[in-house]
């Protein structure tokens, strides 16, 4: 027998108790559905069983892990439905691509996937939820695995594998089907009640539950800009033949980094010229408003995109929409009562339109700097006046919201909307989140400006989030041009900086699950050190060294 303290209840249990039978015990004690078991700082899935004494809480599908399970699981229930339905496409053919809104969009290479094979995969995965279809998971060597993988014609697993120090590898079945995933599991198929299976372009979108509300099914919403970017950026990948972690790696071994980062520094180049001419083209832009969720690099575009306008004849002036903010005695507190600098009521909107409509009319106005030490707006003799080629280079979050700049004609604005949308998977069924990418930058920019802890980075992620999802993601589509800052390379390179940052987090610290989880992502790659990256390149704002004022 062994006790198990739950709740603040301690009872005791027969040693074989699973912690899904305990999470049924106390199920009606949660709103949500549990995910996963939580002992001390360690995840636990729930087909496991406590080996002694503990106390023991639990995940639901409104915690980020949990939410991240329910949607690995749904994939993998597709995986299987593919290979059981389409005989004639290979588990190899098969790619998670990427989130849009709350669906993840699956191509299945050279395959343009009919409403009639949607239907029968829908099919297929409700039976098994209905069955309830159990998932196992075994722990093989690598070398027996890497044969598994070979065999199932899994080639970016295989690369994957090559290149991983552990001796074992974790093999997830589901009726049969075997598949490596990088993160945790639900028990069952049952688990997954709410998904479902959308035509779109010429794969498919698998939609699932928002993590806010996990128990019911959001409309998809369509974002064609967003979806046109995101391909872009596959384009580019397969055209430097990086699909994966893998590939990357097999570069960096054959000492083709140098080549590989000098390409994807003149492609973004080449995408930042053709931004700047469409906005010359125009010829009645004075606005370019930029903006873009967390550490997508929006300084250091800014300042690349305001030289591309100066070879153009223009004379850009960039401005930062936070030198609006309101004093802080007049600043908003969310819920929790600590300042929202998110929100929209946070910037004096009425101040800004009077001095862009007073520069856009031709006058001298003088431009307000906001001192975040004092938290107090000063006016330090800053006077612009706008003549026939001057432009203003606008930066801050609610650049693309109408409400920001209501007084100025919508053709003297030209909106851009920046993010690090990554292309690179950890392999075809395991997608890279752009939230890392993002927030490892954070990071280590944060670590090195502002000597901030990567525990305090971790620890704030979840409110800067909740900002971005009702302050950015919803006019994104209002934007006149994308950007994608993600460079293909950069986490191989951001990871020298990060693990030193994510091994300070100790187990006693509430943030230690998230930090060992980008530990265990940033293992899949090989390191290449910042030696041969151009001082302009968006990645400097982040890791150090770049020749713009960030």
């Amino acid at each position: 027998m062994i006790r198990i303290t739950i709740l603040g209840e301690t009872k005791s249990y027969e040693d074989k108790v699973t912690y899904q039978e305990l999470a049924q015990a106390y199920q009606d004690r949660y709103e949500e559905t549990i995910a996963l078991a939580l002992v001390g700082n360690r995840i636990q899935e729930l087909y496991k069983s406590p080996s002694r004494d503990c106390e023991v809480s639990f995940l639901t599908f409104a915690d980020s892990a949990g939410h991240k399970a329910y949607v690995r699981t749904a994939t993998m229930m597709l995986m299987k439905a593919v290979d059981d339905e389409l005989s004639d496409i290979r588990p190899d053919q098969v790619k998670v691509e990427f989130a849009i809104g709350n669906g993840y969009y699956i191509s299945m290479k050279g395959h343009h996937v009919t409403q009639a094979e949607i239907r029968s995969l829908e099919g297929a995965m409700r039976q098994m939820q209905q069955d309830r279809l159990e998932i196992t998971k075994s722990s093989v060597p690598k070398d027996e695995a890497v044969k598994l993988f070979e065999e199932q014609n899994m080639s970016d697993k295989v690369k994957l594998f090559r290149y991983r120090r552990s001796s074992s590898v974790n093999v997830y079945n589901l009726g049969g089907y075997r598949d490596y995933f990088y993160g945790y599991m639900l028990p069952n198929a049952g688990y997954v009640e709410h998904f479902e299976l959308l035509p779109y372009k010429q794969g498919i979108i698998l939609n699932v539950p928002d993590m806010q509300k996990p128990a019911k099914l959001s409309i998809f919403q369509p974002r064609e800009k967003l979806f046109e970017t995101l391909n872009q950026a596959n384009d580019w990948g397969n055209t430097l033949g990086i699909d994966t972690v893998g590939d990357l790696n097999d570069q960096i071994c054959k000492g083709n980094i140098s080549d590989l980062v000098l390409v994807q520094e003149a492609l973004q180049e080449r995408r930042i010229g053709e931004i700047a001419k469409e906005i010359a083209r125009r010829g009645d832009v004075k606005f370019v408003m930029i903006a873009g969720p967390s550490s997508s690099g929006k300084t250091s575009f800014s300042h690349r995109l305001s030289i591309q306008l100066r070879t153009l004849g223009l004379k850009p002036h960039p401005i930062a929409l936070d030198n609006y903010f309101k004093d802080r005695e007049h600043t908003p507190k969310d819920e929790f009562g600590n300042y929202n600098f998110e929100c929209l009521e946070a910037i004096d909107v009425e101040q800004f339109n009077k001095d862009m409509t007073g520069l856009l009319e031709g006058r001298r106005v003088e431009l307000p700097t906001f001192n975040f030490k004092t938290g107090a707006r000063e006016y330090l003799g800053d006077y612009k006046q706008l003549g026939k080629d001057d432009i203003l280079v606008l930066e801050g979050i609610h650049g693309l919201n109408d409400k920001m700049s209501y007084s100025l004609p919508n053709e003297s604005k030209y909106k851009i909307y920046i993010s690090a949308l990554t292309s690179l998977n950890v392999d075809e069924h395991n997608r890279i989140p752009t939230t890392d990418g993002r927030l490892l930058r954070r990071m280590v920019r944060d670590a090195r400006t502002r000597g901030a802890s990567a525990q305090r980075t971790i620890g704030m992620w979840y409110s800067v989030r909740k900002g971005e999802e009702e302050y950015i993601f919803p006019f994104q589509e209002n934007a006149d041009a994308f950007f994608n800052s993600a460079l293909i390379y950069e986490l191989a390179v951001i990871k020298q900086y990060a693990e030193p940052l994510l091994y300070s987090v100790t187990p006693d610290m509430p943030e230690y699950i998230e930090a060992k989880r980008l530990l265990k992502f940033l293992s899949y790659f090989l390191g290449v050190s910042t030696e041969n990256l151009p001082n302009n390149s968006i990645v400097r704002e982040f890791v150090g060294g770049s020749v713009f004022p960030v």
